[in-house]
């Protein structure tokens, strides 16, 4: 059975894109959870992953790391985790690539934390330029391919990759259209993202760096980790 280590669900983004696909996809795997340490988990993370960084899937002897490369890697032996279609197919995976790579506003000022609220200090011109490209792509998936998820009617990789950016909308009060807000709140309602956000709030771990990132952010206005 495929082993998936993944660090702190409340603060790991790219450990839910893996997760999320194989849970709603219904792919069996054991979950690794190792938290982060204090001042960096480079060396920690090191024990499983070549690069030191999460998430890491290992199956049997192979070891596949970075999110994308999982993806990948799960593809070869599941047909559902990209479209069948070529054409949905080809732009779900130029729009997980796209995630992948870009959106660096995003991820800096808005840090990942499934369990609280913030409203922003500002929201840059880099940020709002970045917003409204999702909500672009988003808007343009659901259009040409017929919804509910991105790239048609099923629950494919393309829409893992998103679901971070789902929380961060909630979380941080991001200005999205109706028809983004709509499908953010699908992805929310998705019964494994309710399952990692539940078990996010459990979590009693709190890692400095990335409590920091989120005081720079802006104002707390609710914390619902217990």
């Amino acid at each position: 059975m495929y082993q998936l280590f993944i660090a702190n669900k409340n603060y790991s983004s790219w450990s839910l894109r893996p997760w999320l696909l194989m849970r709603q996809l219904e792919i069996p795997f054991e979950e690794q959870l190792v938290t982060f340490e204090e001042g960096g988990s480079w060396e920690k993370f090191r024990s499983f992953s070549p690069n030191g960084q999460v998430p890491c899937l290992v199956d049997g002897d192979t070891t596949v790391w970075d999110s994308l490369a999982i993806v990948e890697f799960l593809a070869e032996s599941h047909k559902r985790v990209w479209p069948e279609e070529r054409e949905a197919r080809t732009w779900a995976r130029c729009a997980a690539a796209e995630m992948h790579s870009g959106f660096s506003a995003l991820r800096n000022i808005c840090a990942m934390n499934c369990g609280v609220k913030v409203k922003l200090a500002q929201v840059p011109p880099i940020l709002q330029r970045e917003v409204d490209r999702i909500d672009e792509l988003w808007c343009l998936g659901l259009q040409c391919f017929g919804g509910p998820f991105l790239a048609g009617k099923d629950f494919t990789a393309v829409d893992a990759f998103y679901a971070p950016v789902a929380i961060r909308a909630k979380n941080y009060g991001l200005s999205l259209s109706e028809s983004a807000r709509a499908y953010a709140d699908h992805l929310l309602e998705l019964p494994p993202m309710k399952e990692w956000i539940a078990e996010a709030l459990k979590e009693p771990w709190r890692e400095v760096g990335h409590e920091e990132e989120l005081r720079r952010a802006g104002t707390i206005i609710e914390d619902l980790r217990q």
